[in-house]
């Protein structure tokens, strides 16, 4: 006997058979000893396994090697982060592997202003985990009337973003190296869930790349098929700063050398 299907439940069905996760690479929610990080990205290379699902031990070749796989990204545009990550342990191996939860450590790839993250706050705030009143208030309410985010919703967003830090963080970090860390990630945004090229990425696939960590392959997304690369991530960033009307309220920057070793020094 045929049954027949409602029309919505066919066409999930249809979508599920038109859009497939790569084999080996299915998401799957990291369990309770896993370590993420405060990077979306990273963590999304972990749930699908680019990267070990525990998010433990990684070299800095394996995170180049994840990046191409995931997205289709070279090697330079995340080098100098990975080797820098190298810095968030200080424990007896710590020249070779890093595992993501201690790349939360401060100031060195993590900073204030976050689109996903609170402020560390002098360690009152949890800038490792997602916060989704953050979130929504800023990244998820930028470009209203379009179902895309580009450049100039990126500065936008960093522009409403940093006002809240300024006035809710007496001990925010705001200078050069904040600024250009947060529109060097927008930039990233932009380029791997969306167009490399125009830095236009459809809202949707943004929305479960930082909600879920996930990357939206059942909804249609797949890695750039142009290599992302630092040359067309650093074209993206003028125009985003542009777009932030930064101004600078800090110029004092921490140098991080590892989880013990955190000193100030005169920009």
């Amino acid at each position: 006997m045929l049954v027949s299907m409602p029309f919505s439940l066919l066409a999930f069905v249809a979508v599920a058979v038109a859009y497939r996760e790569p084999a080996g690479h299915e998401y799957q929610k990291p369990g309770p000893n896993d370590s993420r990080s405060p990077c979306p990205g990273l963590n999304a290379l972990a749930n699908h396994g680019y990267l070990p699902r525990s998010g433990e031990n990684m070299t800095v070749p394996q995170i180049l090697s994840a990046a191409k796989q995931g997205f289709n990204m070279n090697w330079d545009v995340i080098q100098a982060a990975a080797k820098q990550g190298l810095l968030s342990r200080d424990d007896e191996g710590s020249d070779s592997v890093l595992s993501l939860e201690p790349l939360a450590l401060h100031g060195l790839i993590e900073i204030d202003g976050s689109h996903s993250r609170d402020d560390y706050r002098d360690g009152t705030g949890d800038n490792l985990h997602f916060n989704s009143t953050i979130y929504n208030s800023w990244l998820a309410v930028s470009n209203p009337g379009v179902d895309y985010y580009n450049t100039t919703s990126a500065g936008w967003t960093m522009y409403h973003r940093l006002q809240y830090s300024l006035q809710t963080n007496p001990n925010v970090t705001n200078a050069q190296h904040d600024v250009f860390g947060r529109a060097g990630t927008s930039a990233l945004y932009l380029s791997v869930m969306g167009n490399t090229t125009s830095g236009v990425a459809k809202k949707e696939f943004v929305d479960i790349f930082f909600r879920e960590e996930r990357l939206p392959f059942l909804e249609g997304w797949s890695p750039s098929k142009i290599l992302i690369t630092a040359a067309s991530v650093g074209a993206l960033v003028p125009t985003i700063f542009e777009a932030s009307n930064w101004t600078q309220t800090d110029h004092c920057e921490p140098i991080v050398l590892g989880p013990n070793s955190i000193f100030n020094t005169a920009a």
